[in-house]
């Protein structure tokens, strides 16, 4: 959700080839769990098709939104290198295609490709240095510069054009929101309303989120300008 390159793509064709061959492809409907926080298992989990969202909250805790992933994407990366237990619960949240790659399938894989351990180990060190940044890039400014650059990411993403707009093309509840901006359900309600009212956003009954004005949400972000060929930027 960070703007990065999904895992599958980071590959050359035959190491992308070569990987095709690991494991097992499995389907899951919506609302299945793939992984559970705390478990031991050390499968990697590379998503074909579908959205998965990542939660986390163990002791009792409400689980809270972290991050959410979609094709290309590997979950269960940290656990699969043997750096410890799931540290999050990975759900569908619509219908998923993925193949599930064994510890023991995967790790001589990854001795005999160094380029494809490189890519996996980046894409570690991109979640660890997103952790690490959530107070620069979020923490320090108020609740509506960090929604507004939260959708913009999710505009970048996992964004689809449509007609004059970008569709954000997974659905986030207001609560899952506030959870990714580390606000209140009722502060995001507050701050969506005074975006649409602004005309950079519009939603549906459905929560799906429509970016309306990508140039004045960026301003919004205080970020600057989108990049050339950025699928963020107004059409």
């Amino acid at each position: 959700m960070d703007g990065r390159a999904p895992f599958l793509d980071t590959l050359t064709e035959g190491a992308r080839k070569a990987f095709a061959r690991l494991g097992t492809r499995c389907s899951f409907a919506v609302g299945d769990v793939l992984i559970h926080e705390g478990d031991h298992a050390r499968d990697l989990m590379v998503l074909h098709r579908g959205v998965v969202k990542v939660t986390g909250g163990l002791d009792g805790d409400r689980p809270a939104l972290m991050d959410v992933k979609n094709e290309g994407d590997v979950v269960g990366e940290v656990a699969a290198m043997g750096l410890g237990p799931r540290s999050a619960t990975v759900t569908a949240d619509r219908e998923v295609t993925a193949t599930v790659v064994p510890s023991h399938e995967l790790l001589p894989f990854l001795r005999a490709n160094p380029e494809a351990e490189l890519a996996l180990k980046r894409v570690i060190g991109r979640r660890l240095r997103r952790s690490e940044r959530w107070p620069l890039n979020y923490g320090r400014h108020p609740v509506p510069v960090r929604l507004a650059r939260l959708l913009v990411e999710l505009a970048q993403s996992h964004g689809k054009p449509d007609r004059n707009s970008v569709r954000i093309d997974v659905r986030l509840s207001q609560s899952e929101l506030a959870d990714l901006v580390g606000s209140t359900t009722n502060t995001v309600q507050k701050t969506l309303a005074q975006l649409r009212i602004d005309g950079l956003i519009s939603a549906t009954g459905e929560r799906q989120t429509y970016v309306r004005d990508m140039a004045g949400l960026r301003r919004a972000a205080r970020l600057g300008p989108a990049s050339r060929g950025d699928l963020s930027r107004n059409p």
